[in-house]
């Protein structure tokens, strides 16, 4: 019921075995499968799988740790190409993401840390330049504190 008429489902979940299947996602839907990142692992069913458009953050991480996809891969339901490739070459301009409002679409996310430094770095910089947020000290130097425990760098 909850992803029965969802446009966008995350799935960020420890799960081993599918808690999404296929069947239940509608046409036009777009699926951030966030979770599971390990071969034997998966959150969506090879239906879905097989369905969709599928598109990764990194093709070789994807093809060792996502179960998501090496599942399909080892039943034979896909083969490699399936995974039609990064979700930057798709930002970018280099890669079609979808093509019919219809279609199914699946980002397979695995954690690419580069990626994660610059969407912080993405959201600092707007909020340094709105004026918005609340200074956090994380380490390093702190004035005052020098040559006491916590105030030397890191």
């Amino acid at each position: 019921e909850a992803v029965a008429d969802a446009d966008v489902i995350c799935t960020v979940t420890a799960a081993t075995e599918p808690i999404l299947e296929g069947r239940w996602v509608a046409p036009g839907a777009h699926v951030n499968l966030v979770g599971s990142a390990m071969p034997t692992a998966r959150e969506a069913d090879t239906d879905l799988v097989v369905r969709a458009r599928v598109f990764t953050d990194r093709l070789e991480s994807v093809f060792a740790e996502a179960g998501d996809v090496v599942i399909p891969l080892e039943e034979g339901a896909i083969d490699r190409d399936h995974v039609l490739g990064e979700i930057g070459a798709v930002a970018a301009g280099l890669l079609e993401g979808r093509r019919t409002s219809d279609e199914v679409t699946v980002f397979k996310s695995l954690g690419v840390g580069v990626e994660d430094v610059a969407a912080g770095r993405l959201v600092y910089d707007r909020a340094v330049a709105r004026g918005v947020g609340t200074p956090v000290a994380l380490g390093g130097l702190r004035p005052g504190l020098a040559g006491r425990a916590g105030g030397d760098p890191i």
